[in-house]
C-alpha cells in the first residue's frame, strides 16, 4: 500500500513538473553564462501552446545597432518583438532575441559567437525542430544575417535579412537557402543597393530569392516586413531536407 502511494506521489510530482515547464510561455528573460562565467542577458519567446512532447520551429533574431547594450531601446522592443506581441497568442515560433554588447553581429565576432551559443542553449532547453531553424535580422542584424548564412550554410532552413547587406561573392556558399529580403528604397542609413546586389548575386548563382522593396520607405522597413503575415506562413513552409 505504502509503495503504491509513493509511486503515485512520484507520478504526480513528475507530471506537475512537466506541466510547470510547459506553462512557462510568452516572453521570458534569460541569462547565458559564457565559458568565462560572464553573464549575457537575452529573451526567448515560447509559444503559448508549447508542449514538451512536440518540436517547434525556431527563429534567431539579430537586432540593429540602436539596441546594442547601453542603447536607448531593448532588442525585444524593436523589430520582431512588437510583431510577435501583435499576434502573440498564435505565434508558433520559439524566438531567440540576444543582445549584442559591441558591434557588429558578424559571424565569428564575440557577439556573433554569443548568439550562436545562446541558440545552442535554447535548443537544448526546449523541444525544437532542427530542420526548421530560421535566421533574421534588421540593419546591423541584416548584415549579421547575411554573414551567418555564409558562415553556417547548412544550419538554416531560411533567412530573412532586412535593410542590411553582405558580400555578393559569398552567395555560392548559401544559394541553396531560401531567402526573403526586405529593404526600403529611400533608406539613407543602409543603401538599398546593398540588398539589390545580394539578390542579383543570388539570382546569378541560380537561386530564386524573394525580394520586397518598399517605395519611399526610409531605414525602418522592418515594421512593415515583420508585420507581413505571409512572411511567417512562408517560413513554416521552409524545411531543410
Amino acid at each position: 500500500m505504502l509503495r503504491n502511494l509513493l509511486t503515485l506521489n512520484v507520478i504526480f510530482m513528475t507530471t506537475a513538473l512537466l506541466h510547470s515547464a510547459d506553462s512557462k510561455t510568452g516572453f521570458i528573460d534569460k541569462i547565458h553564462k559564457d565559458a568565462d562565467g560572464i553573464e549575457h542577458k537575452y529573451v526567448v519567446f515560447v509559444p503559448h501552446d508549447y508542449k514538451s512532447d512536440q518540436e517547434y520551429p525556431v527563429i534567431l533574431f539579430l537586432h540593429g545597432s540602436g539596441e546594442t547594450k547601453g542603447g536607448s531601446k531593448q532588442p525585444v522592443d524593436v523589430g520582431i518583438g512588437p510583431a510577435i506581441k501583435a499576434r502573440e497568442k498564435t505565434f508558433p515560433f520559439i524566438t531567440i532575441i540576444p543582445q549584442a554588447e559591441k558591434r557588429p553581429w558578424t559571424a565569428g565576432t564575440p557577439d556573433g559567437k554569443m548568439a550562436m551559443a545562446i541558440l545552442d542553449e535554447v535548443q537544448k532547453e526546449y523541444k525544437t525542430d532542427s530542420k526548421r531553424l530560421y535566421l533574421t535580422g534588421l540593419s546591423m542584424g541584416g548584415f549579421g544575417t547575411w554573414s551567418h548564412a555564409a558562415q553556417f550554410p547548412d544550419k538554416w532552413a531560411a533567412i530573412v535579412p532586412i535593410c542590411g547587406g553582405g558580400e555578393p561573392s559569398s552567395v555560392e556558399k548559401f544559394k541553396h537557402i531560401p531567402c526573403w529580403c526586405f529593404h526600403g528604397d529611400a533608406d539613407k542609413a543602409v543603401k538599398v543597393d546593398l540588398s539589390r546586389n545580394m539578390i542579383k548575386a543570388l539570382k546569378e548563382a541560380g537561386a530564386s530569392p524573394k525580394y520586397t522593396e518598399y517605395p519611399g520607405v526610409p531605414h525602418n522597413s522592418w515594421d512593415m516586413a515583420y508585420g507581413t503575415d505571409e512572411l511567417y506562413t512562408w517560413l513554416l513552409e521552409q524545411k531543410k531536407k
